[in-house]
This record gives C-alpha cells, structure tokens and sequence, in this order.
C-alpha cells in the first residue's frame, strides 16, 4: 500500500472517532465500506490492521485512540481536549474533514475555495517517514540567493506550513547547525539508511514559538505599536502573535505589545497595515520601517 494511502486512513480513522466522541469497531467498519476513501471496496478494517493504524496513528500524531472496557466497547480518543488545542493536529483534522464532506457533496466543489499551498508539498510524505524512523536524508535544494542547486546531508527534525509553503526544520551536516529550508525549492530527496537520535529535549513549538513565519534570527524582543482605524478590531480578532497585548486603549488608537522575534516575515505583516500601524519601539525597528516606506515612496515619485 502507498504511503499516501496509508496517510490518509490514519487521518480517517482519526476523524471518524474524534467526530464520533465515541464509537465501536462495528460503526467504524460500516462507515469505512462507505467511505470514499475505501478505493478498494473493503467491507472491513481487519482486527489486525486496525490495530496497526492505532499504533501509527499514536507514533506520528501522538494521538491516542482506546477502547473503554465495558460492555459496548467503544473506541474514542483519548487526549481529545489536548488535541483541539493544538494548531496542527486541529488543522489537519479540519482540512480532512472538509475534504471528506466535498468528496461527498460534489454540487459543492465550487463553492469552497482554498488557498493554494507550493508544490512542495509532494515531498512531505518523505520527510515524515524519515521523521518517524529518525533517517538521515540527502536533499537537492537552491536557494532564492543561489543560481546553483546544492545536496546537503540533514537530520530531519520538524516540518512547519506558513504562509502556503511548508518548511523543514533540519540539523545540516556536518556542521548539525539548525536550519529551515523551503520545501519548494527542494528539487529531490533521497532517503538514507543512516539514523540519528533526535535531542533529548527538543521542543518544535518552543523553538518557533517567539517567530512569526520560520526565520529564527534576530532575537526575540519588545516590540510596542500604535494602531487606529478598524486594524485595532482586525488584530483583536487575528493576533500577529500569541505574545500580543493590548495595553492602552483610547478613541483614536490603541496599542499593541509583542515579545517576538522582528523577523523579515513580521516586519511584512506590519507593512501590510499601511498608516494605521506606528512602530513605537524598538527604535532600530521603527527607523527599519521608515526607511522602507520612503524607498517605496521614491519609486512612485514623479
């Protein structure tokens, strides 16, 4: 059975008792013979093969599925409140589920839309089986700065989507200095037999968690802005960052704390405000911003 096969039954099977709260195996095998998903016509998921997609399931999501012991016996996830509050797992659940619902009410195809991710997106099916197996990989990849692609050797560590594009977080050797690396710019993968342990205390989310997009440079500071317009509502109800805070609050403007990182990413999100976002502080940032309108001003000068 493909990977991407297998991918999408796990996913299934997660979605069809989350959805469920809770369910027996019977419930399961009858919606599964209805699934558009069954491409091969199964009337059942075997004893065996069920019990396999739960471990699988339990290793590359860390999602729990068990069965309470009593008389129904009926299956439910067990860390399903811990997995509504994380951003992926309720991500991709969701885009499953919509898919699910498209695949079977076709008169709504056209009137769902979505936002187009990279074609990188066909090596993640790669990158997470060398994830699971904790395997070395050889990646082809050029840069934005580059003419010439490159083949590096990494330890492939997290994978994160911002923006529609998907981002390798990777251990480079031999130097094992942490980088990202977009995955539309990788032209080929080659997965190796060689293993590597991943750190003891590695933490995807902390490592990323004072970032907005991927880039983890320069370092996480106070960042103060004066907002007014209808952008103070947009911001309220759409965080650029989970650091944010609103600490003042007049008629005219408010204004808008954050401990992140000034990445090229956030400093673009500020830039999207137009005049109703003023960067009180840093003054570095401030004279950033500043420096950048007036560029763009000389370029529309007549």
């Amino acid at each position: 059975m493909a990977a991407s096969e297998l991918f999408t039954r796990y996913i299934w099977l997660v979605d069809t008792i989350y959805r469920a709260g809770a369910i027996s195996r019977q419930e399961i095998n009858r919606r599964w013979a209805d699934s558009v998903y069954n491409v091969n016509g199964e009337s059942e998921i075997p004893h065996r093969t069920f019990h396999r997609h739960k471990e699988a399931v339990k290793q590359l999501f860390g999602i729990e599925i068990v069965c309470d012991h009593g008389g129904d016996r009926l299956y439910r996830i067990a860390n399903a409140e811990e997995m509504a509050q994380d951003g992926l797992r309720s991500w991709l659940l969701n885009s499953f589920s919509i898919n699910s619902l498209l695949q079977e009410s076709r008169n709504l195809r056209g009137r769902i839309l979505f936002e187009e991710v990279s074609s990188g997106d066909r090596f993640l099916t790669t990158f997470i089986e060398a994830m699971r197996d904790n395997k070395r990989v050889l990646i082809t990849h050029r840069s934005f700065s580059r003419q010439a692609a490159v083949t590096t050797e990494l330890e492939p560590l997290c994978l994160k989507l911002s923006r529609q594009r998907w981002y390798l977080l990777a251990n480079r050797l031999p130097e094992r200095d942490m980088r990202v690396y977009g995955l539309d710019r990788i032209s080929n993968v080659e997965t190796t037999q060689s293993t590597f342990a991943l750190p003891r205390y590695f933490d995807a989310e902390a490592i990323f968690s004072q970032s907005v997009g991927v880039m983890l440079n320069p370092n996480p500071e106070l960042v103060s802005l004066r907002v007014k317009g209808l952008d103070r509502d947009y911001l309220r109800t759409l965080p650029v960052h989970h650091s944010q805070k609103e600490v003042e609050r007049t008629d005219e403007a408010s204004v808008f704390t954050y401990y992140v990182r000034p990445t090229y990413d956030f400093i673009q999100k500020l830039l999207s405000f137009g005049a109703n976002v003023e960067v009180l502080k840093p003054q570095w940032l401030r004279q950033r911003i500043k420096s950048i309108i007036a560029e763009t001003g000389r370029l529309y000068a007549d």
